[in-house]
């Protein structure tokens, strides 16, 4: 999907389930994937008695990377030009996020039209995990 400026306004939304049942598999894959061995994301023993975490959890970028799929499917491939978020809350195996975008602004820049947006990603529970802004270019 493409965004068309013609077709939106400031307030749209688009909301997508983005994991359902983040399971350990997949928190090491991306381990794995990305380099990243922090113990906090594989150790449970390191997680729970050192650190002091009911479980291990999975690395904030695993949840930013499936929140901006879900920021592709709604503004298209290749419309990003800004995308960027803090992680708010850990989010554990089992877990299963839903990510929404809301337009905030339509503007131009440099002959184009942008869409501003505000990101949020919460888990089955409610709670926000990401939150952030990103901006698309829109076609005409």
């Amino acid at each position: 999907m493409t965004l068309k400026a013609s077709e939106v306004k400031v307030g749209d939304s688009y909301e997508e389930q983005v994991c359902d049942n983040l399971s350990r598999t997949q928190i090491v894959m991306y381990a794995g994937t990305s380099g990243d061995y922090n113990p906090l994301h594989s150790d449970e023993i390191f997680t729970k008695e050192v650190a002091g975490y009911p479980s291990v959890f999975a690395h904030g970028m695993l949840s930013m990377g499936m929140t901006g799929r879900m920021l592709t499917n709604y503004v298209g491939d290749g419309r990003l030009t800004y995308y960027g978020v803090r992680f708010t809350s850990q989010v554990f195996p089992g877990a299963t996020l839903t990510a929404k975008a809301t337009i905030t602004e339509i503007r131009e820049e440099n002959g184009e039209t942008i869409a501003d947006l505000e990101v949020s990603t919460t888990d089955e529970e409610g709670v926000e995990v990401i939150k952030g802004k990103a901006s698309a270019r829109l076609d005409p």
